[in-house]
Formats: C-alpha cells, sequence, structure tokens
C-alpha cells in the first residue's frame, strides 16, 4: 500500500512540473524576453525574481491536492471526475505561458486566463465533495491567477 501512495505522490508532481516546463519553453528566446522587457508594466508588478519560487510553491500544493484527492480511489466516479476536472485546468495552465510570451497575444492570453480560473474554481469545488484539505491547498493557486489576470488585463491596457 505504501509504495502505490509513494507512486501517486510521485506521479502527481510529475504531471504538474512536466506542464510547467513544457510551457515555460515558450519563455525561452531573447526575443521573448526583449519583447516583455519593452511592455508597460503597471505599478503593481511584482519584481520578476518572486515568479519561479511562487509558481514552484503553488505547484507543490496542485500535486498535493491533486493527489489527496487520488488517494480516495479512482474506482470512484467523483474521484475521475474531480482529477479529469484538474487536468483540464493544468492543461489551461500551460497554454497560457505560449499564448502571452510565445505568441505575444496579451489579449487572448487574459480571456484564456479567465477560463483557466474558471477552471480552478470548478476544480476546487469538485475536489470539496471529496477533500477539504485538497480543496483548500488549491485556494492559494486561485489567488495567485486572480492576481495575474489583474496583472495580464493591465499589461493588456497599457500595452494597446
Amino acid at each position: 500500500m505504501r509504495h502505490k501512495t509513494v507512486i501517486r505522490f510521485v506521479v502527481s508532481l510529475a504531471a504538474v512540473f512536466s506542464v510547467s516546463a513544457l510551457s515555460a519553453m515558450a519563455m525561452r528566446s531573447e526575443a521573448t524576453w526583449d519583447w516583455y522587457n519593452q511592455l508597460n508594466k503597471p505599478f503593481f508588478m511584482p519584481p520578476g525574481w518572486l515568479f519561479g519560487p511562487v509558481w514552484t510553491i503553488l505547484y507543490i500544493l496542485m500535486a498535493a491536492a491533486a493527489f489527496l484527492v487520488w488517494q480516495r480511489g479512482f474506482q470512484d466516479k467523483k474521484v475521475k471526475t474531480a482529477l479529469g476536472l484538474f487536468l483540464i485546468q493544468l492543461i489551461l495552465n500551460g497554454l497560457w505561458t505560449p499564448l502571452f510570451f510565445g505568441l505575444q497575444q496579451i489579449f487572448i492570453a487574459f480571456l484564456e486566463i479567465i477560463l483557466l480560473w474558471a477552471a480552478i474554481l470548478i476544480t476546487i469545488i469538485s475536489f470539496k465533495k471529496i477533500s477539504l484539505p485538497a480543496a483548500i491547498l488549491m485556494l492559494p493557486y486561485l489567488f495567485w491567477v486572480s492576481f495575474a489576470a489583474v496583472l495580464n488585463m493591465s499589461l493588456w491596457l497599457l500595452n494597446p
């Protein structure tokens, strides 16, 4: 039983961090950073160094939340649905970076982050029916994406 638990936790971490790694490839180009550095930024824009640590913590919390739900048993239909919703929001999470940085589509990225926010909320509601701690672990992610959506909207308004 313990072996299965460790495997589930590692798979949860791997899934979340794989999406992170794939989406980060959109930020590798020097031209991308030149474009981003020339954007007008809102006064409340956090320093660039803060994003890495925040996202690392959020990804760990997300993986832990998915793990807690998965531990309730994948044969349960509610668990399958909840993890399916988690996967959808994870895919949406992974799409934002290529839209914003890779394609430099600030408005499209803003529309996508609104979908992401809704998907996170729906996932939290679904998780709450299975594991309250899992739902609570997802709340910092929802709060950060709320802030990120405001940042995204501000960047769009400041850079028509």
